[in-house]
């Protein structure tokens, strides 16, 4: 919860930094929304993701439950996080590590293998589902972790498009965007550092090999899952021969 709040809290920052301090762009052209929805459905759908986001903490206080704790974590994860996917990790490592729902080690892994497939980094919430050490898990918590953090973004698009040109003319919503934008690199590099450097990088060696991994990807060019395996083939050399 306490990673949950931080990261909110960091993004409202942000928004108010931008509204007093970046100066818009104004008359930006663009073309029509293909989409139509009715103001009415979008405050409906605006409302369920508050109501969602505000209702299962209280749901879980009042009646103690494995799968609605899951669906609590995994909702509130999917709508907090903003900008990149990376940022979703020490949100999730928070709520399913202490919890002794998933093993560190489990959760490592898991992500590193969502590196090497194709696909948003939110599907690794499918994993960590099936590799809960209560039930439900397998098929059953992976389908209800995959479904609550991808909930809140439809929600939130489909909520927000009845409102959406009167927001891209908003220089104050423009002004927050730019901020937040901003305060999301930093978020991104929070979320290299931990869980990924501190749960992986202790010896010189290790640090090596990441940089190696580093240059396959961006200077070789490399596919990810053939960097994600060389890794873990060297990683696993490096612990008989260290």
């Amino acid at each position: 919860m306490a990673d949950c709040v931080g990261t909110g809290g960091v993004i409202a920052a942000a928004a108010m930094i931008g509204i007093l301090m970046f100066k818009p762009v104004q008359d930006l052209t663009h073309d029509p929304l293909p989409i139509k929805v009715s103001r009415r459905l979008g405050i409906v759908l605006l409302g369920l993701f508050f109501g969602l986001l505000i209702g299962l903490p209280i749901a879980v206080e009042a009646w103690p439950n494995h799968t609605l704790a899951m669906a609590n974590a995994f909702y509130r994860a999917g709508s907090l996080v903003f900008g990149g996917g990376h940022v979703v990790l020490p949100l999730l490592q928070a709520a399913v590590v202490p919890s002794h729902w998933v093993t560190n080690e489990t959760f490592l892994a898991g992500y590193g293998m969502a590196q090497a497939v194709p696909g948003p980094l939110f599907t690794f919430a499918a994993f960590l589902g099936a590799s809960m050490n209560l039930p439900p898990n397998g098929w059953t918590g992976a389908s209800i972790c995959l479904i609550a953090i991808f909930v809140p973004s439809f929600l939130l698009i489909f909520g927000a498009l009845p409102f959406w040109e009167q927001l891209r003319r908003s220089a104050h919503t423009q002004a927050a965007l730019a901020g937040v934008n901003a305060a999301v690199v930093g978020l991104l590099l929070a979320a290299l550092y931990h869980p990924v450097w501190t749960s992986a990088v202790f010896r010189p060696a290790d640090f090596g090999l990441a940089l190696i991994a580093f240059a396959a990807l961006m200077f070789w060019k490399l596919p990810p899952w053939v960097v994600v395996l060389g890794c873990g083939a060297a990683g696993w050399l490096l612990s008989i021969v260290l």
